[in-house]
């Protein structure tokens, strides 16, 4: 069972390709379900203020759910299409993401926090903003906003949980208090997370979330699925291999599938 949830388009601007190469590649790869889920535009920051590629522009957003339905018709005998979102948590601005969320047909929304207010801790172009902050500070409200996420009950599942290692910067005390605390919010509301494999191109050089915390999801039976998130055709299911070997020797057997906002479990 191959599947590739967490992929990237050019609408969203700072990925290349349309949505119908991702389709084409996912069935020459043999993908059992590929998931279309780009960023959902954002709420908070001027667009006038917007640094090039930051997200897909608001107009732009109908248009891509309605790509999405032609593709999944227009290839349904030969890849399996889920129709999904990434929705930035952006605290205070839980009403106008649930209203986004509750307007188009989603198979899964995936809840990930890159925004600390105005300053994207994802962003290459950003590193300024961990000068003269404390980073384990950083650490504790991002796993604060993290839980928030997972309160909402807006998502299906947390993307790159631990993302915020994406760069390197590490704190001078054990972060695992904050992690563990995110995970077991996360079971609390019934959600799963991803294994999102795209951490072994980043400085981190690891995947998100690491191995201690998928451990943790095993023993506390948290879903896992799984995701390239990838901004290329090219890198469409990049180390999915490394990601579902790494789940078997965990013991997972089984990955979380998505329909219309009803998660199953399958098995890999």
């Amino acid at each position: 069972m191959l599947i590739d949830y967490h992929t990237h388009h050019v609408r969203c601007g700072h990925a290349s390709g349309e949505l119908e190469e991702y389709v084409r590649r996912g069935i020459e790869l043999g993908l059992a379900q590929l998931g279309l889920s780009d960023h959902m535009p954002l709420l908070h920051v001027d667009p006038a203020t917007y640094l090039p590629g930051m997200a897909m522009s608001k107009e732009e957003l109908p248009r891509y759910v309605e790509e999405c339905i032609l593709l999944k018709e227009k290839y349904k005998e030969q890849i399996d299409i889920r129709i999904g979102l990434e929705g930035d948590y952006i605290e205070g601005y839980e009403t106008e993401i649930e209203s986004i969320i509750q307007a188009y047909p989603w198979d899964y929304v995936i809840g990930s926090v890159h925004f600390l207010g105005e300053w994207d801790i994802s962003d290459h172009r950003q590193l300024a903003g961990w000068e003269r902050r404390d980073i384990y500070e950083v650490y504790e409200q991002y796993y604060d906003a993290v839980s928030k996420a997972a309160r909402t009950g807006f998502y299906d599942f947390i993307g790159h949980i631990d993302v915020i290692k994406r760069f390197g910067y590490k704190p001078d005390r054990d972060p695992w208090k904050l992690e563990k605390a995110a995970l077991d919010t996360v079971k609390e509301q019934g959600l799963a997370i991803e294994l999102n494999a795209s951490g072994l191109r980043m400085p981190c050089e690891e995947m998100f979330p690491s191995r201690r915390l998928l451990e943790y999801c095993y023993a506390q039976g948290i879903p896992l699925t799984i995701g390239s998130d990838c901004h290329q055709p090219e890198r469409l299911a990049q180390y999915l291999d490394l990601a579902a070997e790494q789940l078997k020797e965990i013991g997972f057997n089984e990955i979380a599938t998505f329909s219309a906002r009803k998660r199953t479990l399958v098995a890999f």
